[in-house]
């Protein structure tokens, strides 16, 4: 059976929707294979080959051949079976090529549905394996609809659906159908009817990891090494930043020339306070940078209990704690030290001998 023609037109569908030819033409095959069965005229079970080499598609029945037969559509006779071929046994399959001499609208119609699903489901299957591979990048989403709180996006390289719950989403910000935002790919799932969905968000803190590593060279290069990043979304970021080359200035370089990079990703965030921290392995250093923007005077520490008291200067008390806490809410889970702040007006050692840890 020849059909150049229709070759022609599977050989466009598969570049059109990226389909891998292998599940293509299988895809293909079964529901040509399903369509000439509805039809009722053999009894045999058939399968199909393409063989889009020679625009052909080849049509087999095959019977089981067996001592007694009880289905005489799938089995024949091992004294039938010898007739044909004597080397025939229990158990071969009597194959025989044929061709049909019409496919009636009925078949034909069930022959699409049964390609049709068989290929949205290598596609689905595709896709999911692609999103797999895509788990802790960014990728560019469009918004489709809102649902309550929940936004529902579309992955413009998939266009696959992604779910930005409500914990996902950061505070304030506003979203609008159509809009193309940025996402952090967190997870596959599936939903209730049985499809796929991407779990993406923009609040976790891995989101700005990711972006810092867009905007900063060094950091992909390896020179600078993002040690931790702790978030409250919407509101600040502290990120703690080191170089492994002393003429590298980590902080300098997250930073960029006139604010350049850390403001394209201040944008993204919708406008958030990053603050960058220089990491440092002694923990009064790291304590004291992680406080910023609060000028620190003093660090005192407790080993045994990993406490830290840190004293600024009165009028710089509010700024160090931050609204509600939240500076050194961050600033104690940035370092993993208990931060306990003092206005220096309560201090009553001796500065000039003060070595930072009274353990």
């Amino acid at each position: 059976m020849v059909n150049k023609e229709f070759f022609q037109a599977l050989e466009e569908f598969e570049k059109e929707y990226h389909l891998d030819s292998e599940l293509f033409i299988k895809s293909l095959e079964a529901g040509l294979s399903s369509a000439y069965k509805k039809q009722g005229n053999d009894l045999r079970p058939v399968f199909v080959k393409l063989q889009p080499e020679k625009n052909k598609i080849l049509f087999y029945a095959y019977q089981t051949v067996v001592e007694e037969v009880t289905n005489p559509g799938a089995e024949i006779s091992l004294a039938d079976a010898k007739k044909k071929k004597s080397s025939y046994k229990v158990g071969d399959k009597v194959t025989e090529e044929f061709t049909p001499k019409s496919f009636s609208r009925i078949a034909a119609q069930a022959a699409k549905q049964v390609i049709v699903q068989k290929l949205n489901d290598a596609r689905k299957e595709q896709i999911r394996d692609e999103m797999n591979d895509k788990e802790g990048e960014i990728l560019d989403a469009i918004i489709r609809r809102i649902e309550g709180n929940t936004v529902y996006v579309e992955m413009l390289s998939t266009q696959m659906e992604g779910v930005l719950g409500v914990t996902d989403q950061i505070s304030g910000e506003k979203y609008e159908i159509g809009k193309i935002i940025k996402v952090y790919v967190k997870k596959l799932r599936e939903n209730n009817k049985g499809m796929t969905q991407v779990v993406v968000s923009r609040s976790t803190p891995a989101f700005v990891k990711r972006l810092f590593e867009r905007e900063v060279p060094e950091i992909n290069s390896g020179i600078i090494t993002i040690k931790k990043v702790v978030r409250e979304a919407g509101y600040r970021t502290k990120i703690a930043v080191s170089s492994s080359d002393p003429a590298i200035d980590a902080v300098g370089a997250c930073i960029g020339p006139k604010g350049s990079r850390i403001n394209a990703i201040v944008k993204e965030l919708n406008n958030e306070r990053i603050d960058v921290i220089e990491w440092n392995y002694d923990p009064l250093v790291f304590i004291s940078n992680a406080m910023s923007p609060a000028k620190v005077t003093l660090v005192q520490v407790k080993d045994a209990t990993n406490s830290a008291c840190v004293y600024v200067r009165d009028e710089n008390l509010s700024l160090a704690i931050g609204v509600k806490g939240q500076n050194a809410r961050l600033a104690a889970k940035l370092t993993d030290w208990k931060i306990d702040i003092k206005p220096v007006s309560e201090y009553t050692g001796d500065f000039t001998d003060f070595d930072g840890n009274d353990d």
